[in-house]
């Protein structure tokens, strides 16, 4: 650990906390969207009831251009049914796989829509890649709150901090409540290895960098990841793990992996992979919170598909 890292030496010591006290650690319910291979969580203090839902996915048909609401209704059905407060709409970043549905569920039951501070950055080059034009605020005004590196905040009785683990895209936070860290795409299962660092303003080394910052939390810290997709000879699902797993196991970025070799294994393999299925239309309703873009004159919503472009 860095030791001028206040950040994560508070991170540490909060979830040094909750390992030695259960009625500091959260509640987690995982809802997996098999379309966007997606996990939305539902993060609760027991204590209170106070809840924040993480990543949370609006089903959405390439084809038909239609969305629908089966994967929030979902969520929506837990926090009732554990009479949840749910004070947080988190947004680990602005995901290029799926649309979030955060807009809908806020205006189901409220909350603060919430995403790090560096969705201006890539407001501003996504902004420009759809010609967004002026009317399109290249400040983070389309969420509630802009979280910064180290931000503490509170989820009922629980201790929560937000860190910023950049390199996948500029954005990326990671969020630690109680002994639990909801870390987006930075890792997968051991078994898969890292995200991609391919997209604009992402880098390999700062996503090496980032990731053994979470690696640096104690070993017992569960992690919980914002995808699966299951690696060659694994039947099942899974989004769990530790960050002693991790350091032990990760094919792509385990202890005695270098930073040189990560970032030359994440190069070439990024250079192989195609780009996400929906990441044009995603990202662009995503840099605006999750809102579609203002209907036209006739009443439409439509999505800019740029020709050429990517």
């Amino acid at each position: 650990m860095n030791p001028a890292d206040g950040a994560l030496s508070a991170a540490t010591a909060q979830i040094s906390r909750a390992l030695a006290d259960k009625a500091l650690r959260p509640s987690i319910a995982g809802f997996f969207d098999e379309a966007t291979n997606t996990v939305t969580y539902v993060v609760h203090d027991p204590a209170s009831g106070a809840a924040a839902i993480i990543d949370s996915v609006l089903d959405y048909e390439a084809a038909s251009g239609r969305t629908s609401h089966g994967s929030a209704e979902r969520v929506l059905e837990y926090v009732a049914a554990n009479d949840l407060n749910a004070g947080w709409l988190i947004e680990t970043h602005a995901h290029a796989d799926h649309i979030s549905a955060a807009p809908y569920l806020q205006n189901k039951i409220g909350g603060k829509l919430a995403i790090g501070k560096d969705i201006i950055r890539v407001q501003e080059v996504f902004g420009k890649l759809f010609n967004a034009g002026t009317d399109f605020e290249r400040d983070g005004s389309q969420f509630d709150h802009l979280f910064t590196d180290g931000e503490t905040f509170q989820l009922g009785t629980l201790e929560a901090i937000a860190l910023h683990v950049p390199g996948h895209t500029p954005a990326d936070m990671a969020f630690i409540i109680g002994d639990a860290a909801f870390i987006g795409d930075t890792m997968f299962m051991p078994d898969f290895g890292t995200a991609r660092a391919d997209f604009p303003g992402g880098d390999a080394g700062q996503l090496f960098r980032s990731i053994r910052r979470l690696l640096a939390l104690p070993d017992e810290t569960r992690l919980f990841l914002c995808h699966d997709y299951k690696a060659p000879g694994r039947d099942d699902y899974a989004w769990e793990t530790t960050v002693g797993q991790q350091r032990r196991e990760n094919v792509h970025v385990k202890d005695g992996v270098s930073e040189a070799d990560f970032v030359a294994m994440r190069t070439g393999r990024d250079a192989t992979l195609a780009m996400p299925k929906l990441i044009l239309p995603s990202v662009q309703v995503n840099i605006r919170g999750g809102r579609l873009p203002e209907p036209e004159d006739n009443g439409v919503s439509y999505i800019k598909i740029p020709v050429n472009a990517v």
